[in-house]
């Protein structure tokens, strides 16, 4: 078994774990009414479109996600949260630097021998998460179920979703699709990012993502036999329809849609087994960027 396969196997008892302990990392996380914004790099990015929009929707106040490095310095935060596995990465450090002083930051990682624990006002260490493996699966899941318990959203049920997730088969003949295209809407579209972003990095497979209504606009024609389209949570009316009709493949199995990444993450390692590719050790990729002033 691969690191990956090892590591996305344990979600669910991280998620219990994780959320049995929420209360205890209350000072450190964003308390109601603060404008804040979460950034992160790569899947940690992602995991933070989901909490922004998780946040917000849940009426905790203004919040906005951004990769670490496009962070918008004339905009006032109250917190900045920072997702970062690594602990090491050099846009998530260098931003914390830079809001040194005025504003207060908080980091999420995996790590707590790294330089981001000195970097952030308050740190969140889920070392019962940290990973192996490049690609990312169960720290970033248990960070962002973290942050679901903080605002009242985690259940058991998404637990028992997870097992259901990882003992179910894949749908059959799915591992064979030529391109897989992850759909989202609201806190999902994150969810969507990071399930097309773990085929692309585990299985060197074409695939995309967008917010569902979006997929009407331009992505659907290229839709066709040979083809998978995956929803990940609710789906608007008529859409799985419309897929059929192209020849596609629609996959909507209606598990909490945290799962379903898990399922979308299962996938990942199924097409790279068969593919002939070692998902622990994806082409160009490292566990951590760390760059030098040269390439900043």
């Amino acid at each position: 078994m691969t690191h990956v396969e090892d590591e996305l196997n344990t979600q669910p008892e991280c998620w219990t774990r994780v959320a049995a302990e929420a209360a205890q990392h209350a000072d450190a996380l964003p308390a109601q009414g603060e404008r804040v914004a979460f950034v992160g790099c790569g899947t940690s990015y992602f995991m933070a479109q989901a909490a922004a929009a998780l946040r917000e929707r849940a009426g905790q106040g203004e919040t906005d996600a951004f990769a670490a490095s496009e962070f918008p310095h004339r905009r006032a935060y109250d917190r900045v949260v920072a997702l970062t596995r690594s602990g090491t990465t050099t846009e998530v450090l260098g931003l914390l630097g830079a809001l040194r002083g005025h504003t207060r930051t908080t980091a999420i990682t995996a790590d707590p021998d790294t330089p981001v624990m000195a970097a952030a006002n308050d740190v969140v260490v889920l070392d019962f998460a940290d990973e192996k493996s490049v690609v990312q699966t169960r720290f970033a899941t248990t960070a962002l179920t973290l942050l679901r318990a903080r605002l009242g959203l985690h259940t058991e049920a998404a637990v028992a979703d997870a097992r259901t997730a990882l003992e179910e088969p894949l749908p059959e003949g799915l591992v064979g699709s030529d391109q897989f295209t992850f759909l989202g809407r609201g806190w999902t579209v994150g969810l969507a990012n990071e399930a097309a972003l773990k085929m692309r990095e585990a299985a060197l497979a074409w695939s995309e993502a967008y917010p569902a209504m979006e997929y009407r606009h331009g992505p659907i024609s290229v839709t066709t036999r040979g083809t998978a389209t995956w929803m990940l949570g609710e789906a608007p009316q008529g859409l799985a329809a419309q897929v059929r009709e192209t020849g596609g493949v629609w996959v909507a199995r209606g598990l909490d849609p945290l799962a379903e990444l898990v399922r979308a993450q299962r996938l990942a390692v199924a097409v790279a087994a068969a593919r002939g590719l070692d998902p622990d050790r994806p082409r160009h990729l490292t566990r951590s960027v760390v760059l030098d002033s040269n390439d900043r």
